[in-house]
C-alpha cells in the first residue's frame, strides 16, 4: 500500500505538470489570440468546437475507462479497442466533414464551413495514441505522459504563437492544436512500450462493454449538457455574446482544472487497485476530498476578486464584457472538481449502472436551466447554474456516501464550511480594498494576497478538516525546502 501512495504521489506530481504543460501553452496562444481577434470572432470558434467536443464521446464509448477498470486486461483487448477507436474516429471524420454546410447554416455563418471541415480530423489524430496514454495512465506512468506532453505542446506553442504575430488569427489555434496533436502521436508511438498487434476480438470488446457502454451512456449526457450552452447561446445570440461568454467560461474551467483534475486522473486508477479494501479506499477518499475542498475554494475565491484586472491585463480591454459572465461563473465552479471524486469513487468500485442513473437525474434541472435561458436571459441562466450545481453535488454525495458506508455529513461538511469562509474571504477582501484606486497590476497582487491571507487565516483559526489534511501534504514538503536552504 506504501508503494501505492508513492506511485500515485509521483504520477499526481507529473500529471499535473503535464496538463500544465499542454495547457499552459494553449492558454498563451489564447491570450495572443484574444489581443489579435474579436471577441465575435472566438464566438465562432466556439460553435465549432462545441459540436467537435460533443462528437468526440463517440470515439472511445467508454472503453477507455473499462480497461483501467478492469483487473484483468489482455493484449488483445488493448488492441480491439484502438482498432475499434480508430474505426469510429475515422466515421466521426467523414460525418462531421461532410456536414459542415448544414453546420453553417445552422449558425447563419459561411465562415464555419471551412474552419468545420479542417477541425474534424482532429478525430482521427486523437485516436491514434488513445490507447498507449489510456496504458500508461492504468499504470500510473505519468511520468513519460507528461514528458511528450511537454516536448509536444512546445512545438505546438511555438508554432501557434508564431502565426499568431503574423497575423494568422484564428487558424493559429487550430494549427496549434494540430501541430500538438501529431507531435503527441509521433513521440508516443516511438517512446511507449505498447504497439497494437494484429489481434482483434469481438468477445474482447464486449467483455468491457457492460461497464464502458454505461460509462459512454454518462460522458454522453456529461458532455451534451456542458456544453450545449454555447450551440443554444450561438443560435440564441449573437457571435460577440457568444464569444464575451466563451472567454469567461474558458478561464474559469482553466482555473477549475488545476484545482482537482491532475488528483482526479490519478484517483480512477489508485482506487481502482483498492477497490476491495473498504477502509483503505475509504481513508484515500476522504483526504482527497478534504484537500480537493481546501483547494477549490482558495482558487475560486481568488480568481472572484481578481477577475476584471486579470481579464483586462490578459485580454486587454474590448474583453471587459466577459468579467461579469467570469464572475457568476465562478460561483458555481465547484461542481467539476468535487463532482469528479464522487464519480471516480462509484467507477473505480464499477458502478457505472449507478452513475448513469445519477447522470439521468441530473439532466431534468439541467433542462428547466436552458428554459430559463430561452425565457429570461444569460444572467437568470448563469445564475441557474448555481442551483444546478448545488443539485448535482447533492446527488453525488448521497451515491457515493452511500456506496462505500460513510454518513453524508462527512462530505457535506467540508463543502460547507470552505464555501463559507471562501464567501467570507471575498467579503472581507472587496470590503477592505473595493475603493482603493492602484495599477491593475498592483490591484491584482493585493487582493490576491489579501483574500488568500484571509481564506488560509480564517481556516487556522476554525481549525479546519480541509486545511489539516492539506497541510499533512504540505508540510514535509516545507521541511525538506527548509533542510536545503540550511
Amino acid at each position: 500500500m506504501d508503494n501505492l501512495k508513492s506511485r500515485a504521489k509521483t504520477a499526481f506530481i507529473w500529471d499535473f505538470m503535464g496538463k500544465l504543460a499542454r495547457s499552459g501553452m494553449g492558454f498563451i496562444v489564447s491570450i495572443f489570440l484574444a489581443r489579435l481577434l474579436e471577441p465575435s470572432e472566438f464566438g465562432l470558434i466556439a460553435m465549432v468546437t462545441v459540436l467537435i467536443a460533443m462528437a468526440d464521446i463517440f470515439t472511445d464509448i467508454g472503453l477507455g475507462g473499462a480497461l483501467i477498470q478492469r483487473r484483468r486486461v489482455l493484449p488483445v483487448h488493448y488492441s480491439s479497442v484502438f482498432y475499434f477507436n480508430l474505426l469510429v474516429a475515422s466515421l466521426l471524420t467523414m460525418i462531421v466533414y461532410f456536414s459542415a454546410e448544414k453546420i453553417a447554416l445552422f449558425y447563419h455563418n459561411e465562415q464555419l464551413v471551412l474552419l468545420t471541415k479542417v477541425l474534424a480530423f482532429t478525430f482521427i489524430i486523437s485516436a491514434f495514441s488513445s490507447l498507449q496514454t489510456i496504458k500508461l495512465r492504468k499504470e500510473l506512468g505519468h511520468k513519460l505522459i507528461t514528458k511528450i506532453t511537454l516536448v509536444a505542446s512546445l512545438i505546438g506553442g511555438v508554432v501557434g504563437v508564431s502565426l499568431a504575430f503574423y497575423g494568422a488569427g484564428v487558424w493559429s489555434l487550430v494549427v496549434q492544436g494540430f501541430v500538438q496533436g501529431i507531435g503527441y502521436n509521433l513521440i508516443i508511438w516511438n517512446r511507449a512500450k505498447w504497439k497494437p498487434t494484429l489481434q482483434f476480438s469481438l468477445k474482447a470488446l464486449l467483455q468491457l462493454w457492460a461497464f464502458g457502454f454505461r460509462m459512454f451512456l454518462t460522458g454522453l449526457i456529461d458532455n451534451i449538457f456542458t456544453r450545449l450552452d454555447y450551440m443554444v447561446i450561438g443560435k440564441l445570440f449573437d457571435a460577440t455574446s457568444l464569444g464575451f461568454y466563451q472567454r469567461g467560461k474558458a478561464l474559469n474551467l482553466f482555473v477549475i482544472q488545476y484545482s482537482s483534475e491532475s488528483l482526479m486522473s490519478i484517483l480512477f486508477p489508485a482506487l481502482s487497485l483498492v477497490q476491495n479494501n473498504l477502509p483503505r479506499f475509504q481513508s484515500i477518499v476522504m483526504k482527497s476530498y478534504g484537500i480537493i475542498s481546501f483547494v477549490t475554494f482558495l482558487l475560486l475565491g481568488g480568481m472572484f476578486v481578481i477577475s476584471e484586472e486579470l481579464i483586462v491585463l490578459l485580454f486587454g480591454p474590448k474583453w471587459l464584457p466577459s468579467v461579469h459572465f467570469f464572475e457568476i461563473l465562478v460561483l458555481s465552479g465547484f461542481v467539476r472538481p468535487m463532482g469528479a471524486l464522487m464519480m471516480n469513487i462509484l467507477l473505480s468500485r464499477g458502478r457505472s449502472k449507478v452513475v448513469l442513473k445519477m447522470a439521468l437525474y441530473k439532466v431534468t434541472i439541467a433542462l428547466l436551466n436552458f428554459v430559463v435561458l430561452y425565457l429570461w436571459g444569460m444572467d437568470a441562466f448563469l445564475y441557474g447554474l448555481i442551483v444546478v450545481g448545488i443539485w448535482d453535488i447533492g446527488i453525488n454525495i448521497y451515491f457515493a456516501s452511500k456506496e462505500i458506508v460513510l454518513p453524508m455529513h462527512y462530505f457535506i461538511k467540508p463543502f460547507v464550511v470552505q464555501y463559507a469562509i471562501g464567501i467570507v474571504a471575498v467579503v472581507m477582501t472587496e470590503w477592505l480594498l473595493g475603493g482603493v484606486d492602484q495599477a491593475l497590476f498592483v490591484l491584482l497582487v493585493l487582493k490576491g494576497s489579501l483574500f488568500t491571507i484571509l481564506y488560509i487565516g480564517l481556516n487556522y483559526l476554525l481549525k479546519s478538516d480541509s486545511f489539516e489534511l492539506f497541510m499533512v501534504q504540505v508540510r514535509p514538503l516545507l521541511a525538506k525546502k527548509r533542510g536545503g536552504d540550511l
